[in-house]
């Protein structure tokens, strides 16, 4: 993890070799991040080539992201013990096989079943990855330029993810969306083999396996009842089952993580107001963004009959207000700490959704790209002051785990975003899917609302670099 990789000795490598290994870990992160986007762009195509209804896709994109969420902690860990070449490696092969799998897949259970494969292999690329970068980089400054680049990929990965899958759908059909992903892989297995070093963690810690499986049981089943609630009632019994389990997963998680000597989530952490807040921050501002791209996709697909490479077009000022923030706002938090960039996110983030909550048949498109584009904003500046915010203060044995935790909310968000925006609208006909969206927007502009109060909760600390 990357509290580990602070303590590695300094790397040997040239300048070039560094900058290289930052560009072959980039590429992993630009494939985890397009493969959201890409996805979600697709998913009226995908939905009409299976024959599934928009509940049913919202599994399509959340089997990915809660899989991801619940293992994000432990494949640090597992890197740090087992080498983190080698730990990235596994992931990009897992990665690639269930890409395929996925674009073979003859029915949606299969297509769930290989997108939460995928989480696996994408759960030990991101963070790896990051921590290899850190590792190949001793220096201060060049890990912080490092950093600002790689923050500002992922705003790339949002531009291409949804223009890309809509040329490629329009092409190929959506099953190409998957298929993408199998040169990219086999030209990143062959550049880490090359390039990147193996490293691992003079002292790794100790696998929290009772905590993993309550952590992803206790996932899948919120994520899963906020998901199916529509459907079966949430006063049902089923659903009161769920609620007990929930709670019970819940418990049994705090107990297991207060007795480990070395839990999976220090949840001693949580007792910092900054850091909370930090971490509620970053899951809302993730599930603003899967509100926006889920509501994007299935109003202008379905309400105004637009192509989904137009759809994935019309996202493109949301990703260059996030490229173009992203490494604003590192350089804000630098100079003058978390609370102003902070104050920004919030302010952006909460004007779009409100630009959005009188949607109707025929909002003006101009209207809309404005609204997207003050979303990106937003996006772009939160995520450096959150990441801040949750370390700040911090010894480095405990930033690393922070930043994991800080991870492990944004795709909490991710899903919990995709399930509320999809339970809002699934049932909705064409001509009554803006009116049943526009409590989506509304919960945009609450999310950006509560960056104010992370803004308030925040250090006015110097950035600290993982």
């Amino acid at each position: 993890m990357l509290a580990t990789s602070l303590a590695a000795p300094p790397s040997p490598l040239s300048a070039r070799r560094r900058w290289t290994v930052l560009t072959v870990c980039a590429l992993s992160m630009f494939l985890v991040g397009v493969d959201t986007t890409i996805v979600n762009v697709g998913l009226p195509e995908i939905g009409h080539g299976l024959g599934v209804d928009t509940r049913g896709l919202e599994w399509v994109v959340n089997a990915y992201t809660v899989v991801l969420a619940s293992l994000l902690i432990v494949s640090g860990a597992l890197a740090d013990r087992f080498g983190r070449r080698r730990v990235f490696q596994c992931g990009l092969v897992v990665f690639g096989l269930a890409s395929v799998a996925c674009a073979l897949a003859p029915s949606l259970g299969v297509l769930v079943a290989a997108r939460a494969v995928q989480g696996i292999g994408a759960c030990m690329l991101s963070p790896v990855a990051l921590a290899i970068v850190v590792n190949a980089m001793p220096d201060p400054r060049e890990r912080a330029r490092a950093i600002g680049v790689w923050a500002s990929v992922f705003g790339l990965s949002m531009a291409a993810g949804p223009v890309t899958g809509g040329a490629l759908i329009a092409a190929f059909g959506w099953r190409s969306v998957f298929w993408i992903n199998a040169p990219v892989v086999v030209v990143a297995l062959v550049l880490v083999a090359v390039f990147v070093p193996e490293s691992r963690a003079k002292r790794a810690r100790r696998l929290d396996l009772s905590g993993q499986v309550l952590l992803t049981v206790l996932l899948c089943l919120f994520v899963g009842v906020l998901i199916e609630g529509p459907r079966i009632g949430w006063a049902s019994p089923t659903a009161l089952v769920v609620y007990a389990l929930i709670t019970a997963a819940t418990a049994g998680f705090v107990l297991v993580e207060l007795r480990r000597s070395q839990p999976l989530m220090d949840l001693g952490l949580f007792r910092r107001p900054p850091f909370a807040t930090a971490v509620l921050g970053a899951m809302a501002v993730f599930v603003a963004l899967n509100v926006s791209l889920l509501l994007n996709t299935l109003y202008l697909q379905h309400t105004r009959g637009w192509t989904p490479l137009a759809t994935g077009a019309a996202t493109l000022p949301m990703a260059l207000g996030a490229t173009l923030c992203a490494p604003l706002a590192g350089s804000l938090v630098g100079r003058l700490g978390p609370r102003r960039p902070l104050i920004l996110a919030g302010a952006f983030t909460a004007a779009g959704g409100l630009c959005l909550v009188d949607l109707g048949q025929d909002t003006s498109v101009a209207l809309i790209l404005i609204a997207y584009l003050l979303i990106g904003v937003g996006f772009g500046f939160a995520n450096a002051p959150l990441t801040n915010t949750a370390v700040s203060g911090l010894p480095p044995s405990q930033a690393g785990v922070a930043g994991a935790i800080t991870s492990t909310a944004r795709q909490v968000g991710a899903a919990v975003g995709i399930a509320v925006a999809g339970g809002l609208v699934a049932g909705a006909e064409r001509a009554g899917l803006a009116a049943a969206s526009r409590p989506g927007w509304l919960l945009v502009a609450a999310c950006g609302l509560f960056l104010l109060v992370a803004a308030r909760a925040s250090q006015p600390t110097a950035a600290r670099t993982l």
